[in-house]
């Protein structure tokens, strides 16, 4: 199952802990410098204007900061956040009860704004353009709309599929950012943010073996930080050694890169059963026991991004950067 393993970016119930381990303010956040030096200076100007900021679209893979980054602007604003998400907000009543509740200067963070339902996206409309709700009373002939005024507030909208938006919608922020993978040097930086957090006592080096198993991904990197030191408080004194690190990294299965037995799953199968490929997406799902749509959006993208995979029209094929990492030779 997806969810079980320590090394996918989704949300499990065992992250609600991660709120402590998030950064407050810009100054603490770790990586997207671009994002945060336009960030910096859009709040600062709309601070110093005394004006509500413009809606935020922020995009990017599971598990990059994109809730975080929402948390963030908010506290730079010193404005109040309210959290929903786009599969709850299921009737334009449950919107228009969001909305008539905001305060001047509020932030309304959207997660997984791509899955909102059209006929909600179509009141958001003029929420956001005018700061206003139509809503419309009766039926037929003597139907009527009424306009209701609403204070100026800001929406910020995550999500992980931006070509799911509508064109409408998505015109309508005024700033678009794209979150990005991290680069080594700030995944070992967040490891150790996080480790002086939770009073976990690691070198430099420890650090960088969580940090390369990470799969550039802070969730993730927070994750496998967790079960080491669970690891190392059960099996050690409590501090992270470079030996129970690595023996950890053993019991949970993940290697150097971050791969787990999943992923050398699949690529042994291309490789062993189907001399490389290319191999039908339906018979790795059949021979998996994955379904097609979970190969595809959770388990290829990594591969992909490593090398290791190829797409093809006839399938996907392994590449010799994965017959290397595998200790296997092209027969």
């Amino acid at each position: 199952m997806t969810e079980d393993r320590i090394i996918s970016t989704e949300e499990i119930a065992q992250d609600d802990t991660d709120v402590t381990l998030r950064p407050q303010k810009l100054s603490e956040y770790v990586g997207q410098s671009k994002i945060k030096e336009n960030l910096r200076i859009f709040l600062e100007a709309a601070k110093r204007r005394g004006e509500t900021v413009e809606h935020v679209l922020l995009y990017g893979a599971p598990g990059l900061g994109k809730t975080t980054l929402a948390h963030v602007i908010a506290n730079e604003l010193g404005a109040n956040i309210r959290i929903t998400s786009g599969p709850a907000i299921e009737k334009t009543g449950d919107l228009a009860a969001i909305l008539t509740n905001l305060q001047e200067g509020d932030i309304l963070f959207i997660d997984e704004i791509h899955r909102l339902n059209r006929g909600v996206e179509e009141i958001l409309y003029p929420a956001m353009e005018d700061y206003a709700l139509d809503i419309v009373i009766g039926k037929g002939p003597s139907a009527r709309t009424l306009r209701i005024d609403l204070p100026k507030f800001t929406i910020i909208g995550a999500t992980t599929k931006v070509s799911s938006l509508t064109a409408p919608l998505r015109d309508r922020f005024g700033m678009t950012y794209h979150l990005n993978y991290y680069e080594h040097d700030d995944m070992e930086r967040i490891v150790g943010r996080s480790a002086r957090i939770l009073g976990v006592e690691m070198d430099e080096t420890t650090a960088g073996d969580i940090a390369k198993r990470s799969r550039r991904t802070p969730r993730v990197a927070n994750r496998l930080l967790k079960r080491v030191r669970d690891y190392c408080q059960v099996e050690g004194d409590g501090r992270v050694s470079t030996e129970h690190c690595f023996n950890a990294f053993a019991m949970l299965e993940v290697d150097e890169l971050g791969l787990d037995n999943i992923d050398r799953k699949i690529l042994e199968l291309i490789i062993d059963k189907f001399k490389g490929g290319p191999v039908g997406l339906n018979t790795i799902a059949a021979a998996t026991g994955e379904d097609v749509s979970t190969i595809e959006d959770v388990y290829e993208p990594y591969l992909i991004q490593l090398g290791f995979l190829d797409r093809s029209p006839r399938g996907r094929l392994a590449t010799d950067s994965a017959y290397l990492h595998l200790e296997k030779e092209r027969k």
